[in-house]
């Protein structure tokens, strides 16, 4: 019995080695002319851990997480003396809510044609961007 025990132990670590960490759903990155200078605008937003990211020329500049049954957060932030906010609406959100909630809300919100994941991006108060994810 302590063989077969021993047998099998090797090959649970290498199935566990072999899976796959979960991955963020990203954002195309965009570069946007701000004054005289171009920024590049991103972001992440890590599903499992309900962790939304927007990167400012690569820095993780804007992070939050949504609030339970809510599809919308504002964050804002300064990237070298410059404001720059995040209106964003998730429905998935919503929908990853699963049983009856999920279903209802999912049906609710793409009758308003409200079933993306994006961002509006704002930079010194002037609307520049917008990221899908």
């Amino acid at each position: 019995m302590t063989k077969s025990i021993l047998a099998v132990i090797p090959m649970v670590m290498l199935a566990a080695c072999s899976m796959n960490p979960p991955k963020p759903n990203v954002a195309q990155m965009k570069d946007v002319d701000v004054g005289d200078r171009t920024i590049t605008l991103g972001g992440e937003y890590w599903v499992k851990k309900n962790q939304l990211i927007i990167f400012v020329d690569n820095d993780p500049l804007l992070r939050g997480s949504f609030p339970p049954f809510t599809p919308t957060l504002q964050l804002n932030g300064m990237y070298e003396g410059v404001a720059i906010e995040s209106s964003c609406y998730f429905g998935s959100v919503l929908q990853s809510e699963g049983g009856l909630v999920g279903a209802i809300s999912g049906a609710i919100q793409g009758a308003k044609g409200k079933s993306a994941d994006k961002c509006d991006v704002t930079v010194d108060h002037e609307f520049t961007e917008t990221l899908y994810f």
